[in-house]
């Protein structure tokens, strides 16, 4: 596996990890809060192709199946 590869593999299972602790009933929202943005923003950018033509990201719900 390539160094890159290894890093995002790495970064997607923390940050699975913390969506697990985050639904725990003893979670701390403030850490979680601070960590999860930090996580994803080390993720790099998808690379091309992987959304269709004109597909904005950003209009996207802030997690799956949301409004």
């Amino acid at each position: 596996m390539c160094p890159d590869c290894e890093d995002v593999a790495r970064t997607v299972l923390m940050l699975g990890h913390l969506a697990l602790y985050a639904d725990g009933l003893d979670a701390d929202q403030s850490f979680v809060e601070a960590v999860g943005p930090s996580l994803a923003a080390s993720l790099p950018e998808p690379p091309p192709g992987t959304f269709p033509p004109g597909h904005d990201p950003a209009d996207d719900p802030d997690y799956p199946g949301g409004s």
